[in-house]
This record gives structure tokens, C-alpha cells and sequence, in this order.
């Protein structure tokens, strides 16, 4: 059974920076795309980011590129969200996410993901 479990989430001031870690277990972490995604208080969740298996292709939400940067190690079976120049629109539950089969196309919206992590929560203040 894949389980997620992230950490990293907490408390910043706008302009700070987080680094948001995931840790998959399960099955073969490597032949998976990972994502990020977050849903803030009384939203719709979101997407944020992505990574394809051999962590060559990224893509992200129009919202957050410049200052996110997501990236994997394969050998620690984990995936990295770096938060920088934080915003007060930026805070809310963030949820690692996992392909769901190794030839699901993934991308910008959810249909892609076959698990998800119980979520961390981000704060920022301003």
C-alpha cells in the first residue's frame, strides 16, 4: 500500500521560505511522477507543482513559478517542495500527491493521482 507522509509545514513571515519534504513508501518510488498541490480555507484544492519520475521535467501552478522548486531523491524515496518569497495568498494545506500508474500523463489537474499524503499545513503571516 503507498503511503505519503509530508512535513516541513509551520509558520513564516511573507517573504520567508519553507521546505516542504514527502516521504513515499510502498512501491518503487522512481517509476512515479510526485506533485504538490494545496487547498487554502474554504477554496477548492490547487495545483502547485510537479516532477516527472526521473525528476527531468517539472512543471508549475502560473502562481508560484519563480519562487517554488520542486525536486526528488530518488534514493531517499522522498520529493521536495522549496517555498521562497513566500505570499500571504500562499498559505493553506499542502498534500503531496503520487501517480497513480507509471503511464497515467500527468499535469495541472488532479486526474493523474492515485494517492495522496494527509497534508501539512503552511502559514504565513503577514
Amino acid at each position: 500500500q503507498v503511503q505519503l507522509v509530508e512535513s516541513g509545514g509551520g509558520l513564516v513571515q511573507a517573504g520567508g521560505s519553507l521546505r516542504l519534504s514527502c516521504v513515499a513508501s510502498g512501491r518503487t518510488f522512481r517509476n512515479y511522477a510526485m506533485g504538490w498541490f494545496r487547498q487554502a480555507p474554504g477554496k477548492e484544492r490547487e495545483f502547485v507543482a510537479a516532477i516527472a519520475r526521473a525528476g527531468g521535467v517539472t512543471s508549475y501552478a502560473d502562481s508560484v513559478k519563480g519562487r517554488f522548486t520542486i525536486s526528488r531523491e530518488n534514493a531517499k524515496n522522498t520529493v521536495y517542495l522549496q517555498m521562497n518569497s513566500l505570499k500571504v495568498e500562499d498559505p493553506g494545506d499542502y498534500y503531496c500527491a503520487a501517480q497513480k500508474n507509471y503511464d497515467s500523463t500527468w499535469g495541472s489537474t488532479d486526474t493523474w493521482v492515485g494517492y495522496w499524503g494527509k497534508g501539512t499545513q503552511v502559514t504565513v503571516s503577514s
